[in-house]
């Protein structure tokens, strides 16, 4: 089969292919799996027009007149010429674009939208995905359940349309612990890790209040905070100074992307309080190095932890539940569950798994 993979959004940041490509590579990396036995075309908006080729995908960098357009007919006659069996659009949030997507290629070629965290939309643009709908092949969410919403709300018809698909992967893998903690100078056998932004979603001080508690009673225990933005910051120190036990939490800040291979290879269990997540990258990524996962019941997280089998589930923003989580772990088999999580990773959620269930799915349209 030919998949083109295409996306309405337009990135002016970026003018090098390579630094795009690299950027991406979470996501390019399941695009290098399809290519192992299909051919692979995708389209890039970036301020950069050429061709490239990496590890068997085609890609097309393309500067079209009105980046963004509601009404993309560069775009899609683009798509058109390149005779794909299988379009793949990034994002339910186009559907006056896929309309006419649908229009363009005629009903031979199928339609699948790989869903990125986005919610459904009320309101005419709510009546606008239920028209696109009618013209899309497939649906690609992280979570069966997290697509099942969108049914429940009524922007889409038919559960039978919705797969559940990881969105991106791991490029990190496990590497031997001692050298990791030698570049992180992270201490300690019993190590927990937090990565996210300092929001209300990801809720760090229901983790933080939980975890005070938590190295009341366990002493050795450390949690290593790694963050790029700093909303609740300032409350977070406060509660910290007026602890006992402030120093069982370091908060790392920023980090760079690469650098998280040894900071996930140097902790035992990734622990997460998202209220919502599309996916659950850092969490994947931990995984993929042999974390097991403490992280909130939501949709995404069953899916990433097969229902909590790799790992433990907890209420999100329920602090007396994650503090009882938190000393079960003191109970449990980490190093067992960490082997779970990992095979769960390569089996499930790795690049070449991802490319095989799309390929699945568009052998089934």
């Amino acid at each position: 089969m030919k998949f083109v993979l295409a996306s309405y959004v337009y990135t002016k940041e970026f003018n090098s292919p390579e630094a795009w490509i690299d950027r991406i590579k979470a996501y390019t990396g399941i695009l290098e799996a399809l290519a192992v036995n299909h051919e692979v075309v995708s389209i890039e908006q970036i301020d950069y027009e050429g061709e490239y080729v990496k590890d068997g995908v085609q890609y097309y960098f393309k500067r079209f007149a009105k980046p963004g357009s509601l009404f993309p007919r560069e775009l899609h006659h683009f798509i058109k010429s390149q005779e794909p069996d299988v379009v793949v659009i990034q994002s339910l949030h186009f559907p006056l674009q896929v309309i006419q997507l649908r229009l363009k290629l005629g009903r031979k070629t199928k339609i699948i939208i790989q869903n990125h965290a986005e919610k459904p939309f009320k309101g005419i643009k709510k009546y606008l995905q239920k028209l696109a709908d009618r013209y899309t092949d497939a649906y690609l969410f992280a979570s069966y359940e997290l697509g099942a919403e969108w049914i429940k709300e009524g922007n889409l018809a038919s559960t039978q349309k919705i797969h559940e698909v990881m969105e991106v992967s791991s490029v990190f893998s496990p590497m031997d612990k001692l050298a990791a903690k030698a570049k992180t100078r992270i201490s300690g056998d019993h190590v927990f890790l937090w990565v996210g932004r300092l929001n209300d979603n990801k809720d760090p001080l229901t983790v933080i209040r939980a975890f005070l508690k938590f190295a009341d009673a366990n002493p050795s225990a450390g949690l290593y905070m790694i963050y790029h933005t700093n909303e609740l910051l300032a409350q977070i120190q406060q509660v910290l100074e007026e602890s006992i036990h402030k120093k069982a939490i370091v908060l790392v800040g920023k980090v760079p992307h690469a650098d998280l291979q040894y900071w996930f290879n140097s902790a035992d269990i990734i622990i997460s309080g998202s209220h919502y997540e599309g996916s659950g990258t850092a969490v994947c990524e931990a995984m993929s190095c042999g974390c097991m996962p403490l992280v909130t019941d939501i949709f995404s997280f069953r899916m990433i932890t097969d229902d909590g089998r790799c790992g433990l589930l907890y209420e999100p923003g329920n602090e007396t539940e994650l503090f009882a989580a938190l000393m079960q772990t003191t109970q449990m088999n980490i190093r067992e569950k960490q082997e779970i999580s990992l095979d769960y990773f390569r089996k499930n959620l790795s690049f070449e798994a991802i490319a095989q269930k799309i390929q699945e799915v568009a052998a089934s349209l």
